[in-house]
């Protein structure tokens, strides 16, 4: 029971820490626009339901943007995972791809707003849906093509390039033993070269969807976009609303240690066995 204390304690310290710096500060400034207090912000926060300055709930603009995130993530690790595993496992597709792929992965996902605007202006994902009315049709009309093409920049990489580490690391005595005993490429690749890479292919999922995440703000601030809490965010700061602009914010870093502990989870239930291999 004391050590628990001790440990919750220490884990408290620091939010306390700054939640008591942060009401000072406001105290001592005394203005709402540059620092709101923190009930201003705790009351956005216990009604994330209620509309704010027009522009829908905190919950339906996470909704929003969750589904973005989601959609740009799953078409990166879709492509990523099977792209890494091929250059992890053949020299020639590495050789074929790295120093290509690599020419673009220093491009911060922002500097590619100019050309996907070019490329698909304010066009959706409703443009393909066979509905032209009722929720699902409003959800796909908020899914802009350049939004999920910017967050699908920011988690393409990470993915990629842990999945390429945790393909190469593999033992070579592992794949060796399976050709002599028979087995062939496809039995390779589920049996060995999927199970060893795990680790390090759900890492980078972790990681891809902290920077998908991430990414968000810069996606929602394209032209198009009438919806979602980075939007939100960017509406609120125009009107000189910060207490809305920090309630925002708050719900991003919420939500986002929520999708982290998920991966963390699966680390930890999963792949235990590899600290002790270390």
């Amino acid at each position: 029971m004391r050590n628990t204390l001790v440990k919750l304690s220490i884990y408290m310290a620091m939010p306390l820490a700054f939640l008591l710096f942060w009401q000072m500060m406001s105290t001592i400034i005394d203005n709402k626009i540059i620092l709101p207090g923190i009930s201003d912000v705790y009351i956005l926060l216990k009604s994330p339901t209620q509309p704010m300055i027009g522009m829908g709930s905190l919950v339906d603009n996470l909704t929003i943007s969750l589904i973005r995130v989601l959609t740009g993530y799953t078409a990166a690790f879709c492509l990523a995972i099977p792209l890494g595993m091929f250059m992890g496992y053949s020299k020639v597709i590495f050789s074929l791809f790295h120093y290509f792929l690599g020419l673009f992965r220093p491009i911060p996902p922002l500097a590619w707003v100019p050309l996907v605007l070019a490329w698909f202006g304010v066009s959706s994902l409703a443009m393909f849906s066979p509905f032209q009315s009722g929720q699902v049709y409003i959800y796909l009309r908020n899914i802009q093509i350049s939004m999920v093409f910017i967050i699908f920049i920011g988690a393409f990489f990470p993915i990629l390039l842990s999945t390429i580490y945790g393909v190469q690391n593999i033992r070579k005595t592992l794949i060796e033993s399976a050709r002599t005993l028979g087995g062939n490429e496809f039995k390779i690749f589920w049996k060995i070269l999927i199970p060893a890479s795990a680790p390090s292919i759900v890492n980078g999922m972790r990681i891809g969807l902290g920077v998908a995440w991430m990414c968000l703000v810069s996606a929602e601030m394209l032209p198009g976009s009438i919806s979602g809490v980075g939007y939100l965010i960017i509406h609120a700061y125009t009107v000189a609303r910060t207490d809305v602009v920090i309630a925002g914010m708050i719900s991003i870093g919420v939500v986002g240690v929520m999708l982290d502990t998920i991966f963390k989870t699966i680390e930890t239930r999963n792949f235990a066995w590899q600290s002790k291999y270390r």
